[in-house]
Formats: structure tokens, C-alpha cells, sequence
């Protein structure tokens, strides 16, 4: 519907409201969901009206639309069914219970169990959490407030709570306006006529000759709110706004509009497209008096000035340039592979820094974003996706986001001065970050934006302003300023829109928009909805893209029929200036393509990279660099033209280059020392858009030479064609890269940061199993003695983000009945017991063993909700099924694996590999398998799908060890490597062919056996613990030791110099921070670990040939099974 249709409906709506039609008023309010009427919500809701509740509420959003939604429902048939309960109605309860809240078992079984076992109590005020439930107008009045917070802040409500200010009998005025109007037009108009209908349009039968115009109001009789109003004419034509005042960009775009559009393309040509003077007395048969000038016939607008705008040039029409004369050369195309890096997941966008040439972003299918440095060969920063305000978000709501493994990145984009980072993901949200430079990336604000996926998201500058925009599922386009307030919303696609291309000529700012049906539409920032209605050719998917100095614009798509179609669009006639050839097959997909240099245009398509000339229909060259590329490779280059990232199909990309961007890899990789010198003065840097950038906080512009991180846009000299070549990224980093590389040893405590967390130490039970909780602000601890121990970081004065870190001790939590997570661990020899323990994805419940039963507890209350699986044979290992709750697979002490339902209390499967007890369990998602290792040092492959052994391997236990103790299994964030540790080593493999690709052998300060080790959250570190008390942080893609905790750093001299050795047992990586880790000691104590925060990290890369190094060996792996890819690294 058209901005100016639902401008009609609340003007529709004022109306009924004023003759008191209040049914009418509300059902069209919920028909059209245009405004949702808080007031009559309420009334509602203090009725008790709850079928008229959730029947209004359903115009405007549903059930499982998102967590805001879910949560609404789910409060107000929590207290229909507790209203019945109040009222002794058992039956209707239970009717309640199936019918209405049975929904929401799917995402939180506990809590319809807990719901369902109050229909057993005589007054459910006896469960502890509803002991403060008063009557029920109270119990009403206070779910109220939480309603209007959820929907406040539901996106679906957001433009739909506040009704627009009208002046009082708004359509009435606009009736007697027209009907004035239509008396203007009479050719014998009478004084004082008596208009009695409103079905056909007036005229005055004729007199005794014209007479002058007057005003025409409705008769008393038919009108009871009869007024005078100021003739039409009197007012004069409507003024063009100022934006639309030099919209001449868009103009031929509308002159060729489709005749589906043109009753609203008549009435915003009339008001909004500007015509030139001269143009305006040669309109066709003009038809207003001279009383009235600028008039012109509403029916015949469209055609007239549409007829007009065609034949004369446009006032902002762009002249293209000439072709080049000048030849082509392969040497201007990046054709040569300079780099193939792996990324570990699919690929699903890449953008370059607009200023830092060698800077890439990357955003994958697992939905982790990465910044890679290309000319030093390293991943500066990794970004594993977690919703930001998780903790604050009730735990039966988080579920569907938790629940849905298969979130991923559809854009990432940098803002064109390179100070921010947006990123749009397939459920929901948009992530904004600020960049001030080397791996400094700072989350700024988290949007839910749309309903369903977010598929494209861009920046611009209305106002002068950085804006984000973005477009879903939902058939919207939205603008928000980073403070995440949105600014305007745009509607009018019939289907889900594709893709988004902000653009502005000269003063006026403007938007393109692509659906998936083809259509292409624009948009100026205001609200008199789109300028454009085009098809795209073949009715394709399809991409708009400028090119570099803006003055052309072409657009790529796939059609539904798998055909492809590149094109150039003349933009003052909106018309396809010309069609480009070379696309060979029908593709699966839509085809990726980019501009570069004002000259080339790029498509990835059938495992290749096709280049065109824009001025040159034909195919240029077809290049497959050195293959190994999917079959729609996505590609992106630089600004300056001189690098093109590509995808390949194992997971990576490849990045090409021209002569000058070798010489900028190179300039970035191994800088000259006059350079480094040249480098270190402090500058400052003017940045386009301060308005801008002064919102976004922690951006910093500054370049300082004490600074630990900063940008560095200075050029590196000067090359033969004059085009930018980058220098390294700080001093700091260059200079890392000329001195000798040094293992960091901690060796005391003042080298890092530390806290011991209270209640913990416990020398008569070990720490045996640690874990952080998901949203990562808390840590469960598994003593020996079956009882677990929660810690959660609190938010307050100290710790303002409510965030866990070494530098705040977090407080002992334990709830109101004192009760503790305690195991059964009647008759068992805790001693020889192997405990288990695995948390629920939303932090509900947790799930354990230690040698007894398995318990599942609830997190908030510790009570214990069920027990199962009692030995013999004992439990040994937990994991839950990554798509479903209530599958757990359990490893147990007779060597076996039970998939087993909670729901229905039932062993699924029961699968038969090992010779030992199972000793780790992991799930991958990617290749659909669970991987399990045992006491018997075996890794066995199962599909998920069947249950069925695909593969079964030995790990390689170093000459004279015996293959004895835990091996335990955990798979990288690209769901294929994976993380194996054995008392004697620490491999990786690669899971889809088990194959082994490294292995670290305990040796020179570190020989001790190894007792536990884990990845960091972004998979880039190995934190490994060993049995003399030593910690060792890896390099996770090498192995290579990069960091040594000696225990002087956390264990203070008594322990040291005591008889009983103290060590980790246990390591837990935080879920959000690479850098910070938990360990579980033997003394039942438990520790968090950070690096200083003038270090912020634990080391340094070491290189890949370390040799030796300051008069010391370095610890090196041995590696076997190399690829190509990994001997490059």
C-alpha cells in the first residue's frame, strides 16, 4: 500500500472515531495495522477480554514473529490460565494449558513442565516464584506495564503506537477543498450551490451567464460538523519540498513509470518532480482559470508531464564520457594470485577498507565476521555471533534465536570513512561496530530491525548524517542513525527486497531497491513513497551498483530460470543503455559482480572470474585463478582497483592483484626503515561527515605515537601511476615484524590480570568439569564431590557492562532456599567416578553426572527437575543435539553412546565403536556428523541423520606412551577442524576426512602430561593446561606456542613450596573475550585469567620457521598430512 493510502486510512480512521463508530474504528485498525490503539489494548486487558486481546493483537503480529511477540502472548496466557486456576476451573486450565500455552513448550520444555505442575497444587502461591501474586485487577495492572515495555520495544509496533497529529475533521477539510475545487471548474458556476452528493463530481447547471467562484461547503444537513474553508484557489499551487526541488536525478526514471502506478505517480509528479518554467505553459489542454493559476488537470498529469520530461533533457540529466581511447591492457586487470587464506566457513560477503587497501572484511555462513590484514597475512580480529543483550532477555524468549544454528551473515559493510562496521545477519538483527584501527573493533549497538532475515545493509549521509540502511524479509527499507533510532521506514514492494543502493547527486540523497520479483524501485528520504517502479531484466535478483565517481550505474541478477543479465541503466530516461555478453550457463544462484577503476566491471559465474570493459559489450577475459573456486564465486575490490577478493570453494578466499597492488602487499608485509621512520609522527586526520563520526564514540581519528592501536593512512612513497600504496598498521606492528620473535612468559602476577573466585577453594573436591555459561557473564564449576558451584558477574558501578572479567570478583550465587546443585552419588566412589556436565543453550538447566544418575537441575531455582540414565553403566560425557534441546547424546563408562529424548524418556540409538569409556563427545552441523573418542585413544565418525559409524580412527600416541587416559574432542567455529587432546599431544584434524593436519608433542618447559585444553571463543587460541601447573596459549592454526603462565602467576608461595602439588584439572575459554580463560585446580579453586590491558592479548604469532630465537628453543609442532594452503602459512 502507498504512503498516501495509509495516509487515507487514519484519516479514515479520525473520521469514524469522531461520529463514534468505535467498533469500526478498532477493526479497522487491526485490518489495516497501521496503528495499534494502546488505550483500547488496556481496557482490554483490565477486562479480562482475553479472546478480543489476542484478536486485536493479531493484526499487528503473531506468536512466533519474534521474542518480543512470543513473550506478549506468553504473559497474557500465563495469566488467563493462573486466573483460572484462581478460580478453582481446573478444566478450563487444562484447556488453557493444551490449547493456548502448549505453543511454547517447543522452546522451553522446562517451563511448560513447571507451568503444568501447578494444576497439582490446591494454591499455586505455593510455588515460590508466584508467592507474590495478589488478586487479579492487581496481577492485570502489573503485567500491563510489562506488555507496554514489550511492545514498545517490538520493532512490528515501533511506527504503529502513536496516531499521526491532524487537525481536527482533516477529510472533511480535504472534501470541501475538492469540492471547491470541482466548483472552480464549472463552466457557469452559480453562488451558494446546493450540493447534495458526494458520488459524482459537481457542476452548476447553467445561468444566465459566469459568475465569479465561491465557496462551496456540504450542506448542514449532510455534514453535521459543517465549516467554512478558505477556497483551494485562494491558496495557490502546493510548494515542491526541498528535497524534491532538484530531484531532476530521478525524473526520467518516473517519466517511463508503469501504468500500475499511475494514480500515486500522479499526485507526487504534481507536488514533487520539478518542471522546468518554460515547460509549464505547453501542457496540454490546461483546464484551471485564470482564477486559480498552476492548476492543471489531476487525470491527465501523469501523461502530460511524464510526455514532457521525456522529450526535453533532464536538468540533472549525466553526460557520460567518451569511450577511451586509450588501449586495454592485461596488466590493469588484478589477475595474479598474491594470497589464499582459509576462513573456515562459507563466505557470504567481503568489503574493503575504503582507505586501508590491504584491510578485509569477511563475513561467513557461521556467522562470525573477520578482519583480515592482508599484506601480513593474519587475521587481526574474529567476531563469533551472539546476540549482545542476551542477558537481559527473558529465558523463554531467547530460545528461537539460541535454538537456530543456522544464522549467518548476508552483508558486511564498512561505512565510507572507515570508522564503522555494519553487519546484517539472517535472523533479525544488524550489528554496528566502531573501528579506530588494527584489530581495535568495539561492538556500538545491536538492532533488531527486521522481521525474519536482514539481506542487505548499507551506509549513507542524509542530512549529512551517517545512516544506516537496511532492508528484510518483511518488504521493508529502514533507515536508523547509529544511536539505532530509526529515521524513516519505506514500503511498497510486493515481496521481500533483495538488495539496497544508497546514492546521491549533487544535494539530493536517494535510495534504489531490489526485490526478489524483480522489481526495482526508488526512494527519496521523506515519506511520499517510491519514485521508481521498474522491472529488473528477466525479472531478476539483482544488484545495483555504482560505479567509483558515481556518474554510472549498472545492475546484476539472476532470474528464477537460473539467467543472468549485467547491465547499464541510462538513468535520466530509465532505460537499459546497454546489455553486456558472456554469461554461459544457468546458475543456481544470483550471480556476484563489482566496478572498479571507472572502467571494469567483474561477475563471478561457472567456477570463474569474467571482466567486461563498461564501454565494450563483449567479454574482455575469463580468468579462474588457479582454480579451486565454487561455481558463483562472490568477489569485491578494493577502492583503489588494484586488489580483487575472491571465494573458493574450501572455505577461503583468494585475493588477486595488478603490479601495483603486489608492490602494496609488499609495502605492508616488509616495510623499509626510512619508511617506519617517516611513519611515527602524530598527524590527524580529517574525516568527512563530524557530525557523524562524533556519534559513534569510541571512534578515534588521532594518530598518536604512544597510541597501542591507530590508524596509519600514510602513503608509502609514491608509485609510477600515481596510486596509493599502504603502509604497515602501526609502528608497533612493523617493528614486530623486524625483531626477533620472543616467546611471552608470565611468571608473575603482576604480568596479568587474575581473580580468584570466591567460595571455591575446597582442598576435599577438585575442580573436575568448568564451564561458562552461554551468555558468558557467568562460570559452573563441577566438584568431585558432585556439587556444582555458579558464579555470575552482577552489572553495577564496578562492572558497568555486567560483563565477566578478571579485574571484578563476581559473587557466589546461589538461590533464596540455600539449595545446592548437588549429584547422586549414592554408592559411588566419588574418587573413581568420571564426572559430566553439559548447559542447556539458553542457560535454563544443566544437566550432570558423577558416577550416579543423571540429574537435570534448574538454573535459577538449583531444584532438581528430573533424573535418569541410572548406572550401571555409569554416564561419562554430555552433549546436547546442536538442533534440538531434547536429544542428548551420552557417552557411558561401557564404551557405548545413548541418543537419548527427554521429552519422551527414551534411548533412540545406541551406538557400538569404542573399546573404553567414552571420553568426549562433539557435534559438527556443518558435516553432519558426531564425533566421539574414548580411554581407547579411538575417534569415531557417526552421521547424524542415520546414527550409523561412517569412519573410525587411532590417534597416533608418541613412541613409548602408553594409549592410556581421556581423549577429548572439540570442533573449531568452521564446524570441519577440529581439536583433539591426549595427555601426550594436541592435534588438529581435519573431521570431513579425519585426517591429522598438526600435532603438538609436550617438550622443552613444557613436558609435563597435558590435563585439559580448549579454543577461545573465536577459535584462534589454544589454551592448554599441563599437570606441573604450567598454562600454555597456541596458536590454534599452527600449534606453535605463543604464550607461557607459569604457576607463580596465579598460585601465591605457600602452595608453591607446600608438599600437595596444585595444578589445572580443567580450562574454560569465554564465550565472548578470545583472551580471557577459566581453570579448575586441584585444589578445588577456581581462577579467570586476562592479559594486561596494555598487552590485550597473550603474545604474539610466532613465525612459521621459529628456529632459535634469543638464545632459546622455541616450542614448534610436528606436523604431518600438510595441505598446500597450510605449508603457505
Amino acid at each position: 500500500m502507498s504512503s498516501l493510502s495509509r495516509e487515507l486510512v487514519f484519516l479514515i480512521l479520525q473520521f469514524l472515531e469522531e461520529e463514534k463508530f468505535k467498533e469500526s474504528v478498532h477493526r479497522l485498525e487491526k485490518e489495516s495495522g497501521f496503528f495499534f490503539n494502546m488505550k483500547y489494548f488496556e481496557e482490554k486487558v483490565q477486562a479480562g477480554e482475553w479472546d478480543e486481546v489476542e484478536k486485536y493483537l493479531s493484526g499487528f503480529t503473531k506468536v512466533d514473529d519474534n521474542r518480543y511477540s512470543m513473550k506478549i502472548f506468553f504473559e497474557i496466557r500465563k495469566q488467563k490460565y493462573l486466573e483460572a486456576l484462581d478460580r478453582q476451573d481446573k478444566a478450563k486450565a487444562v484447556e488453557i494449558l493444551v490449547n493456548d500455552l502448549k505453543v511454547f513448550s517447543t522452546f522451553n520444555e522446562e517451563l511448560y513442565k513447571e507451568i503444568s505442575q501447578l494444576l497439582t497444587l490446591n494454591n499455586f502461591r505455593e510455588n515460590e516464584q508466584l508467592s507474590k501474586y495478589g488478586d487479579t485487577k492487581t496481577a492485570r495492572s502489573i503485567m500491563l506495564i510489562e506488555l507496554k515495555k514489550l511492545i514498545e520495544a517490538n520493532p512490528l509496533f515501533r511506527d504503529k503506537l502513536v496516531f499521526p497529529t491532524l487537525k481536527s475533521s482533516r477529510l472533511r477539510t480535504l472534501i470541501n477543498q475538492s469540492l471547491n475545487w470541482q466548483h472552480q471548474l464549472c463552466k457557469n458556476p452559480r453562488p451558494n450551490p446546493d450540493i447534495k452528493t458526494l458520488f459524482t463530481d459537481h457542476t452548476c447547471t447553467p445561468s444566465n451567464g459566469p459568475l465569479a467562484p465561491t465557496p462551496v461547503n456540504l450542506p448542514i444537513a449532510a455534514v453535521a460538523k459543517s465549516a467554512a474553508y478558505t477556497p483551494l484557489g485562494a491558496h495557490g499551487p502546493f510548494p515542491p519540498t526541498a528535497a524534491a526541488a532538484n530531484a531532476g536525478a530521478l525524473a526520467g526514471w518516473m517519466a517511463n513509470a508503469s501504468a500500475s502506478s499511475s494514480v500515486q505517480a500522479a499526485v507526487v509528479t504534481a507536488s514533487s518532480i520539478p518542471v522546468p518554467q518554460n515547460q509549464v505553459p505547453i501542457l496540454k489542454r490546461p483546464r484551471t482559470p485564470p482564477a486559480a493559476p498552476g492548476m492543471v488537470d489531476y487525470q491527465n498529469t501523469d501523461h502530460e508531464l511524464m510526455k514532457r520530461l521525456r522529450s526535453a533533457p533532464s536538468i540533472e540529466e549525466v553526460t557520460y564520457p567518451t569511450p577511451r581511447q586509450q588501449a586495454w591492457s592485461p596488466d590493469d586487470l588484478p589477475r595474479i594470485v598474491a594470497i589464499t587464506m582459509h576462513q573456515g566457513s562459507t563466505i557470504t560477503s567481503m568489503d574493503f577498507h575504503p582507505s586501508h587497501h590491504t584491510l578485509l572484511l569477511v563475513g561467513s555462513a557461521n556467522a562470525e565476521i573477520t578482519l583480515w590484514e592482508l599484506g601480513l597475512r593474519e587475521r587481526l580480529v574474529s567476531k563469533p555471533f551472539r546476540v549482545w543483550d542476551m542477558a537481559q532477555c527473558p529465558s523463554p524468549f531467547q530460545a528461537p534465536i539460541v535454538k537456530d544454528t543456522l544464522i549467518s551473515v548476508n552483508r558486511v559493510a564498512w561505512s565510507p570513512e572507515g570508522n564503522c562496521v555494519g553487519v546484517a545477519f539472517t535472523k533479525h538483527l544488524i550489528h554496528l561496530y566502531s573501528y579506530s584501527g588494527s584489530s581495535d573493533l568495539r561492538q556500538l549497538i545491536e538492532i533488531d530491525a527486521h522481521v525474519g532475515s536482514v539481506n542487505d545493509l548499507a551506509f549513507a549521509h542524509p542530512s549529512k548524517q551517517l545512516c544506516v540502511v537496511t532492508c528484510g524479509d518483511d518488504k521493508l527499507i529502514k533507515v536508523w542513525d547509529l544511536s539505532g533510532r530509526k529515521l524513516f521506514t519505506f514500503e511498497g514492494h510486493d515481496a521481500q527486497v533483495y538488495s539496497i543502493c544508497p546514492h546521491h547527486k549533487e544535494n539530493i540523497q536517494f535510495i534504489f531497491s531490489t526485490a526478489v520479483d524483480g522489481k526495482i524501485k526508488a526512494w527519496l528520504y521523506d515519506n511520499m513513497g517510491s519514485r521508481v517502479d521498474y522491472d529488473a531484466p528477466g525479472f531478476s535478483c539483482t544488484t545495483m551498483l555504482y560505479s567509483a565517481d558515481g556518474s554510472r550505474l549498472f545492475s546484476c541478477g539472476t532470474s528464477k530460470e537460473g539467467e543472468s543479465h549485467l547491465v547499464e541503466w541510462n538513468e535520466s530516461e530509465g532505460a537499459i543503455r546497454r546489455t553486456y555478453a558472456g554469461f554461459k550457463k544457468k546458475s543456481n544462484g544470483v550471480v556476484s559482480f563489482d566496478t572498479t577503476q571507472n572502467r571494469f566491471l567483474a561477475a563471478g559465474e561457472d567456477s570463474q572470474i569474467k571482466f567486461w570493459d563498461m564501454d565494450n559489450i563483449d567479454l574482455l577475459t575469463t580468468i579462474d585463478a588457479e582454480g579451486g573456486l565454487p561455481s558463483l564465486p562472490r568477489l569485491r575490490f578494493n577502492k583503489e582497483g588494484n586488489l580483487l577478493a575472491v571465494t573458493t570453494a574450501d572455505n577461503g578466499f583468494k585475493i588477486l592483484a595488478n603490479a601495483v597492488g603486489l608492490r602494496s602487499l609488499r609495502a605492508t608485509e616488509a616495510p623499509s626503515f626510512e619508511a617506519l621512520r617517516t611513519s611515527i609522527n602524530p598527524v590527524s586526520l580529517k574525516v568527512s561527515g563530524t557530525s557523524a563520526v562524533a556519534s559513534v564514540g569510541p571512534v578515534s581519528c588521532k594518530v598518536e605515537r604512544s597510541s597501542p592501536v591507530r590508524p596509519s593512512p600514510i602513503l608509502n612513497g609514491v608509485d609510477p601511476m600515481g596510486r596509493s600504496v599502504e603502509k604497515p598498521r602501526t609502528l608497533d606492528d612493523a617493528m614486530d615484524k623486524l625483531k626477533p620473535w620472543q616467546l611471552a612468559e608470565i611468571v608473575d602476577p603482576v604480568q596479568c590480570r587474575l581473580v580468584t573466585l570466591p567460595e571455591s577453594t575446597d582442598a576435599s573436591s577438585k575442580v573436575v568439569r568448568l564451564l561458562y555459561t552461554n551468555s558468558g557473564v557467568g562460570i559452573l564449576a563441577l566438584g568431585s564431590n558432585g556439587v556444582q558451584k555458579l558464579w555470575k558477574w552482577l552489572r553495577n558501578e564496578q562492572n558497568p557492562n555486567g560483563k565477566a572479567t578478571a579485574s571484578v570478583v563476581p559473587p557466589h550465587w546461589q538461590p533464596n532456599s540455600g539449595l545446592l546443585m548437588s549429584n547422586d552419588v549414592t554408592g559411588v566412589n566419588v574418587e573413581d567416578a568420571v564426572p559430566c556436565i553439559a548447559l542447556s543453550k539458553n542457560d535454563s538447566y544443566v544437566m550432570s553426572a558423577t558416577g550416579g544418575k543423571v540429574s537435570l537441575f534448574n538454573m535459577m531455582t538449583f531444584k532438581v527437575m528430573t533424573t535418569f540414565m541410572a548406572p550401571p553403566p555409569a554416564s561419562t560425557f554430555l552433549a546436547f543435539h546442536p538442533q534440538d534441546n531434547n536429544i542428548i547424546a551420552i557417552g557411558m563408562e561401557d564404551s557405548t553412546i545413548h541418543i537419548y529424548n527427554v521429552r519422551v524418556d527414551e534411548v533412540k540409538s545406541k551406538l557400538k565403536g569404542h573399546q573404553k569409556r567414552i571420553t568426549g563427545l562433539a557435534f559438527s552441523t556443518n558435516l553432519n556428523i558426531l564425533v566421539s573418542s574414548g580411554a581407547d585413544a579411538q575417534l569415531c565418525v557417526w552421521s547424524i541423520d542415520t546414527w550409523e559409524k561412517r569412519k573410525s580412527v587411532t590417534i597416533q600416541i608418541p613412541a613409548g606412551k602408553a594409549p592410556t587416559g581421556d581423549t577429548r574432542v572439540q570442533f573449531h567455529a568452521d564446524q570441519i577442524r577440529m581439536l583433539v587432546v591426549h595427555e601426550t599431544q594436541l592435534a588438529i584434524y581435519d573431521a570431513s576426512k579425519m585426517e591429522r593436519i598438526r600435532q603438538w608433542i609436550p617438550q622443552d618447559g613444557l613436558s609435563a602430561p597435558i590435563s585439559y585444553a580448549a579454543y577461545s571463543c573465536n577459535s584462534q587460541l589454544v589454551y592448554a593446561s599441563f599437570c606441573d601447573g604450567n598454562i600454555g596459549v597456541f596458536d590454534a592454526d599452527t600449534l606453535r606456542l605463543r604464550c607461557r603462565v607459569a604457576p607463580s602467576a596465579y598460585l601465591p608461595q605457600s602452595i608453591l613450596s607446600g608438599s600437595q602439588a596444585v595444578y589445572p584439572l580443567v580450562v574454560a575459554a569465554n564465550p565472548n573475550d578470545p583472551n580471557q580463560f577459566a581453570i579448575g585446580l586441584t585444589d578445588g579453586s577456581v581462577k579467570v585469567m586476562e592479559p594486561i590491558e596494555s598487552e590485550g592479548k597473550w603474545g604474539t604469532s610466532p613465525p612459521v620457521d621459529n628456529g632459535i630465537l634469543s638464545g632459546r628453543t622455541t616450542s614448534s609442532s610436528t606436523t604431518s598430512n600438510h595441505t598446500p594452503e597450510q605449508l603457505q602459512r
